[in-house]
């Protein structure tokens, strides 16, 4: 199938609406009927302000980052995008056309 990979950046430690926001994503993207989504945390990372955050470093637990992934339609992509615009929320993410099946 064509599509596209949607991938947008949190704060394991971010929250929306009374939740961790990761979750709160992927609730809603299932709510919309995307079929799949992952949230991935890292281990190390650094963002716009510079600072690298680390998982060894115990005063920035929380603060590592959540790669939260999406295989999907572009209507489906931007949906989300406009339900996160809707939210007022100010997150970093990369679009890019994706190729994607199953094996077998």
């Amino acid at each position: 199938m064509q599509g596209v990979c949607l991938k947008l950046f949190v704060s394991e430690a971010g929250r929306h609406e009374g939740g961790l926001l990761y979750e709160w994503l992927l609730e809603q993207a299932k709510a919309l009927g995307i079929r799949g989504g992952t949230a991935t945390r890292a281990i190390a990372g650094y963002g716009r302000h510079g600072r690298l955050h680390e998982e060894a470093f115990f005063e920035l637990a929380g603060e590592l980052p959540v790669e939260i992934e999406f295989l999907l339609a572009e209507s489906e992509a931007s949906q989300l995008l406009d339900l996160l615009k809707n939210h007022q929320l100010r997150l970093c993410y990369v679009k890019m056309p994706a190729e994607y099946g199953v094996t077998g």
